[in-house]
């Protein structure tokens, strides 16, 4: 059903975006419990190569970008990864052990993400132009 809706998603991305003014976002939320884990392990493996050492990490490359991480609770991963000039992006998690990861690439993007309860998972990859 993942890998389905995934392509779809991707599909119907690729085929809107020249009729599309400004970007495109592809937002992934698993399914499973298994599809959660590989998510996370995902974010996990992105927070190692990155040498992330807490729970929270913000990369901004480029000009007048713009990130917000708040997290309370334990347990959690946020990731907010921005290349380009004028991205907006805010990643808000509370409760216990959320994981989620922002990437917006080009220019002039803009998510808000609201994690609340426990565990869960997902991921905003947009591109602007």
């Amino acid at each position: 059903m993942f890998t389905r809706t995934l392509t779809a998603a991707a599909l119907a991305a690729t085929l809107a975006a020249p009729a599309m003014a400004g970007s495109v976002s592809l937002t992934l939320s698993p399914s499973t419990p298994e599809q959660a884990r590989l998510m996370r392990a995902g974010l996990a493996i992105y927070g190692i190569v990155q040498d992330i050492e807490t729970n929270g990490h913000i990369t901004q490359s480029g000009i007048a970008n713009a990130a917000a991480l708040t997290q309370r609770g334990r347990g959690h991963l946020g990731v907010i990864h921005q290349e380009g000039d004028s991205h907006d992006a805010s990643l808000t998690q509370t409760g216990r052990g959320n994981a989620y990861g922002i990437f917006q690439f080009g220019e002039a993007t803009s998510t808000e993400v609201v994690q609340t309860g426990r565990g869960q998972t997902g991921v905003t990859v947009q591109f602007g132009w």
